[in-house]
């Protein structure tokens, strides 16, 4: 397999020590992975997403939905409570595991089951201090100066 040199990225980049292990796992995971069960995953606005599996056959109590450390886990396992005597088994009734890496501020809200499809509804919920701000300029003062000045006002002001 062909690695990805990621060098040139980490010398003009700070904090995506995570993506290198993110696209090794991609390129492990479609190579193992058998496809099933089909999924959609869809962009409904800036901020809002959707994850949809077809799961046909599969009940609520037959599907689990889980997060951690930023990776969503959908499993199913069908409950086999009877014997059945096919003549042909064309619908899958395999368990399956998926796993969807979620980026940082993605959270799962909901899920609904309907007509065969799992809809797993996220969100991306930046903190105001992660938000872009305006950082102001300050023409001629310097600010290390002006700090210590306040503070000995602050000081003055206190004894008094």
């Amino acid at each position: 397999m062909n690695s990805i040199d990621l060098t040139p990225l980490y010398r003009s980049s700070i904090g995506f020590d995570r993506l290198a292990s993110l696209l090794n796992s991609a390129a492990t995971t479609d190579a193992v992975s058998s496809g099933y069960p089909p999924y959609n995953i869809e962009m409904l606005d800036d901020n809002r997403y959707a994850i949809e599996l077809a799961v046909a056959g599969f009940s609520e109590s037959e599907l689990d939905i889980n997060v951690e450390k930023g990776v969503l886990t959908v499993r199913g396992k069908k409950n086999t409570d009877k014997e059945h005597r096919y003549l042909h088994q064309g619908i899958a009734h395999r368990a399956f595991e998926r796993n969807f890496n979620l980026a940082d501020y993605v959270e799962v809200v909901d899920a609904t089951l309907s007509d065969g499809l799992l809809t797993i509804s996220l969100v991306k919920e930046v903190p105001e201090a992660m938000k872009p701000r305006a950082i102001p300029i300050n023409s001629g003062e310097k600010a290390i100066e002006n700090k210590q000045e306040e503070q000995a006002e602050a000081n003055d002001s206190e004894a008094a």
